[in-house]
């Protein structure tokens, strides 16, 4: 597997692209949870199958490269990339789980989304595992399931470089008090180091359509948490760091634009902003930037040095 220093992409593989579509490529017809017990019996579907099925459950929508990284970062054996895919292929031709890719005039994405049918969530069930899988989640369309692997990238990426990396959240829930509203960011990192600890709440935005009233409507959801902070609000006994998960750094800069203008910002707390491919870094010590003003008021990107992210 290409390590992501290497990959020389200038395009993040989670940016929309216009009249893209997802494509259903799993498996067609009937399997009964008979022949699936039958192959349990025989061997055919091990423990690493139950953990590539839990980590799909729990992530919601994943690609087989963080997969890959995560099963490796917890030290469970999977020999390589390529013995994870036969392994991903057996459980798509069982329907445990299943399998989309997205196309446009470009042509077809190089990477496959995994998530869980309806199989899968008997198993789960089965081991007494919680799975919240509904037939209605794999419908969800092609901008939302890019934000949640954009969310997962940052995970995998804290998980994998940061020393000071304690614990994740793949979709935090905070309460808007004054809209009586429940939003989900689409990660939570917890880092702690010499006994002192941080959560970073980080909030992907795509270009879908119409996605600047969109973004503006979620901004002012999370000023309501944010202006109306107490400690242990949402599970947080300090007010979370919020960074914004551009696509590119151009976004970046119109993100930073609709905030300015429409005054969306935070009182009390600097926003940070990073991109998908910022993760692709060695180390992410240098991954989040910040708009400051120059000496002639203009506003200007500054990258911030977090030594904790080291």
């Amino acid at each position: 597997m290409v390590e992501d220093e290497k990959i020389k992409t200038t395009v993040s593989p989670f940016a929309m692209k216009e009249g893209e579509i997802k494509t259903f490529d799993g498996k067609d017809g009937y399997v009964s949870i008979n022949q699936i017990i039958h192959r349990i019996n025989l061997g055919h579907i091990t423990e690493i199958h139950f953990k590539i099925l839990e980590l799909v459950n729990e992530f919601e929508f994943m690609t087989s490269r963080q997969i890959y990284q995560i099963l490796v970062h917890r030290n469970i054996d999977i020999k390589s990339q390529d013995k994870l895919n036969n392994k991903l292929e057996q459980l798509i031709k069982t329907k445990i789980l299943t399998r989309y890719y997205f196309s446009s005039e470009d042509g077809k994405c190089i990477y496959r989304v995994y998530c869980l049918e309806k199989m899968g969530k008997y198993l789960l069930n089965s081991r007494n595992i919680e799975c919240k899988w509904q037939p209605t989640d794999n419908t969800k369309p092609v901008s939302m399931i890019k934000k949640r692997l954009a969310g997962n990238q940052i995970i995998v990426a804290y998980m994998r470089k940061v020393q000071a990396f304690d614990s994740y959240v793949v979709k935090p829930a905070i309460t808007a008090k004054k809209a009586g509203k429940i939003i989900k960011a689409n990660a939570g990192i917890k880092l702690t180091k010499n006994g002192v600890s941080i959560d970073f709440l980080f909030e992907a935005v795509r270009r879908e359509e119409d996605w600047e009233e969109k973004f503006e409507e979620r901004m002012k959801l999370y000023q309501d948490f944010y202006e109306n902070f107490v400690q242990f609000d949402s599970g947080y006994e300090r007010q979370p760091q919020f960074i914004i998960v551009a696509e590119d750094d151009k976004h970046m800069i119109e993100i930073f634009k609709i905030i300015v203008t429409k005054k969306l910002e935070i009182p009390n707390l600097k926003i940070y902003f990073t991109q998908d491919l910022s993760q692709n870094s060695t180390k992410l010590d240098k991954s989040l930037v910040e708009f400051v003003t120059d000496e002639n008021g203009k506003y200007k990107m500054n990258n911030v040095e977090v030594k904790l992210l080291g």
